[in-house]
């Protein structure tokens, strides 16, 4: 499953994932430094999605806060 994601980063929401349109929007606490943003954001789709962590790629937008990934 391919997914479009828009990550917002620094949120003291998160974390969370809130389902949108056109994908999902995903609420993370950690700041977008030396790949803390990633790593955690991976973490929680893993989480949410109940798969294991290597099962999660990011496709595109590594550096950006809209994001494609695949499950």
């Amino acid at each position: 499953m391919i997914y479009q994601i828009t990550v917002k980063t620094g949120s003291k929401k998160g974390p969370l994932v809130e389902k949108t349109g056109d994908g999902l929007t995903i609420f993370l606490r950690e700041k977008p430094h030396d790949g803390e943003a990633n790593a955690a954001l991976i973490k929680l789709l893993a989480d949410y999605f109940d798969v294991p962590k290597t099962s999660i790629v990011i496709k595109s937008g590594a550096k950006s806060h809209h994001k494609i990934i695949e499950i």
